[in-house]
């Protein structure tokens, strides 16, 4: 696919997407939606690719939907109606053995088998921040910005966000930043466990390449995969039920490559060869 409103690489087993409409601060239009749904598709698909990276172009990481968009809405402008305009669509393809919650429009990022790292660069706010809910890691660069903006625009906790946020963040800090709307900056975000970590601007996108490199290199991509299925299923699951489903998850891992890989290059003192077999 030819992309035109973002960037798509691989390397070292790491697929960096990144929003290219820097002029914009990468606001989200209904292409770049395509787009991004393309590349993670592609890298979903690539056995190379082990981690995948989201994140912006210039000084922002998205800004939300494109401002123009907005207004053309508001105005009853767009002819071709809410749902197409905004890119609104029913997943393309129900996928087998993967829970209706995360098939839908952004939801999807938990039901990759590989993690997604949103490297914050910039200001996250609204759809941009929503993107970045759904990523499995958070890392910000000190120069970043979050807020949701919907209830200054007359709009609501938009694609599941009034579900997400809370898991996050607690419910008493969802409803300041829902309700409010307010701006806050990455320290912040960092003490309400909106995000892992706060990294220096100046090292920023070398910092958060090599943390990805890591987990490309030295972790077993079968464990990857299972793990986060495990993590996102608890959490529609009793106790009970996530042991029960622990325990069959460990009797397959302890007949796979990736076990026999893992305990002999610690015994053997060097660095791991996992395949995800």
């Amino acid at each position: 696919m030819s992309y035109q409103q973002i960037l798509f690489e691989r390397s070292d087993r790491v697929a960096t997407i990144t929003l290219n409409r820097p002029e914009k601060l990468n606001a989200w239009t209904a292409q770049m939606d395509q787009e991004v749904r393309a590349a993670i598709a592609t890298a979903e698909a690539d056995a190379d690719v082990r981690v995948i990276i989201l994140t912006g172009a210039g000084r922002g990481f998205c800004a939300g939907a494109d401002m123009s968009l907005l207004q053309d809405l508001a105005a009853g402008q767009h002819s071709a109606g809410v749902d197409q305009a905004l890119g609104h669509h029913a997943p393309d393809v129900q996928r087998a053995g993967v829970r209706p919650d995360f098939q839908r429009k952004y939801s999807y990022f938990p039901s990759l088998s590989k993690p997604v790292i949103a490297a914050i660069n910039g200001h996250a706010v609204g759809l941009g921040l929503i993107l970045s809910l759904y990523c499995d890691l958070r890392f910000a660069s000190s120069d970043a910005k979050f807020g949701t903006a919907f209830a200054r625009r007359g709009l609501i906790a938009e694609y599941g966000m009034a579900w997400m946020l809370p898991r996050l963040v607690g419910h008493a800090h969802a409803l300041d930043l829902l309700l409010s709307a307010r701006l806050i900056d990455a320290a912040e975000a960092a003490r309400m466990g909106l995000v892992n970590r706060v990294i220096p601007a100046e090292t920023f996108a070398e910092e958060v390449r090599a943390y990805a490199r890591e987990l490309a290199q030295c972790v077993s991509p079968r464990s990857m995969a299972v793990i986060k299925k495990q993590v996102y299923n608890a959490m529609f699951q009793t106790l009970e039920e996530a042991t029960v489903a622990s325990e069959h998850a460990m009797r397959e891992s302890l007949e796979s490559d990736d076990f026999r890989e893992g305990v002999a290059h610690f015994v053997e003192k060097r660095a791991p060869n996992f395949t995800g077999q």
